[in-house]
């Protein structure tokens, strides 16, 4: 009982924490916006200022919808790599599928200039480098889809997406060496990792996929229970361990790939959010740790992008840095703590 209450007050706390992040963040920015009318404008009355209404409704409240998009997404599909490896150090992307969408993308940019114009000038477009991204994450997934039938052994089916991944860095390595500096320029920008950048029905298609790739978790809450203590285990209990593991890997795929492509490639999340989420809670119960990661990475992520925005100033630092600077000391601060109190 003292564990359902203190579970109860955490997920209570961890509730407020997001929402008040969730005004915070569309509050801070270049233009200071007062938080009441932040609340005015988002509760239907207009705010005093036209120009302050234009902004939350055009740039801050659609950026720091992707922010929790994106940081449940992330953690949530970095829970499930985690157990289904049975690695503490797998996450969204060890698949390989940061690296196919990074594949894509790099053909596009990197290869316009061999394209005729007319075909350049769309991929080039936002929705041209998403659609490569989409197409070269959906490759690496079909192959590992492919190679993981053939597998029985989960840890072949990691070493595989390994190998895709250092395969499409390979290629993109290659790409990289034969283009020019506005080339490189524009590709770098892309793998830095960007919330800002998206419209109202870019971000109604990414929230269709993360729900999608959200529900395929939460049917597969109970394998992943079981999967915590070994395949054999997992079939003693009744669990259709391929069928489990074939689902987990497209909940994965889904999220991880449309994330990539609608905000790049963000670091830290994936990783360090399920580990953080089981420190604060205590528990491997694969329920507290699914709605605890979709808070944390959520929270997380909205706060990585309030200190991107360098409230105050003309600067936007790239999220990727952001996550990765604020995130590791968090996860070795707390790993430490916890040995402390071992």
């Amino acid at each position: 009982m003292p564990n359902n209450k203190r579970n109860i007050f955490l997920f209570l706390t961890l509730l407020i924490g997001a929402i008040l992040l969730f005004f915070i963040n569309i509050s801070l920015g270049q233009v200071f916006i007062p938080f009441k009318e932040v609340l005015k404008s988002l509760t239907g009355s207009q705010a005093s200022k036209e120009t302050w209404e234009y902004i939350i409704f055009n740039y801050r409240l659609p950026k720091a919808i992707t922010a929790i998009l994106v940081g449940m997404g992330l953690s949530v599909s970095g829970l499930l790599m985690q157990t289904l490896f049975r690695n503490p150090l797998a996450g969204p992307y060890v698949l390989g599928l940061s690296s196919g969408s990074s594949l894509g993308v790099a053909f596009v940019i990197l290869g316009a200039s061999y394209l005729p114009t007319i075909i350049a000038d769309y991929f080039l477009s936002p929705y041209g480098i998403m659609f490569a991204s989409c197409l070269g994450s959906l490759l690496v997934l079909f192959l590992v889809l492919l190679v993981s039938k053939r597998l029985r052994d989960t840890t072949s089916i990691l070493i595989v997406g390994l190998m895709f991944s250092s395969f499409s860095g390979a290629i993109v390595s290659v790409l990289t060496y034969f283009s020019s500096a506005e080339q490189l320029q524009k590709f770098t920008f892309w793998s830095m990792g960007s919330l800002g950048n998206l419209s109202w029905n870019q971000i109604v298609i990414l929230l269709v996929a993360v729900t999608i790739g959200l529900f395929l978790s939460v049917l597969n809450i109970k394998a992943l229970d079981a999967l915590l203590l070994g395949e054999n285990y997992a079939r003693s209990m009744g669990i259709n361990f391929k069928k489990s593991k074939f689902i987990i890997i497209i909940a994965t795929s889904i999220l991880a790939g449309s994330i990539t492509a609608f905000a790049g490639p963000i670091a830290f999340i994936g990783l360090a959010v399920p580990h953080i989420a089981k420190m604060v809670f205590h528990t491997s119960n694969h329920w507290i740790l699914f709605w605890s990661t979709l808070f944390f990475g959520a929270i997380i992520m909205l706060f990585c992008d309030m200190v991107s925005q360098m409230p105050g100033t003309n600067v936007t630092l790239p999220i990727n840095a952001i996550t990765s600077i604020i995130g590791a000391p968090v996860v070795i601060w707390l790993l430490v703590r916890k040995r402390g109190f071992n």
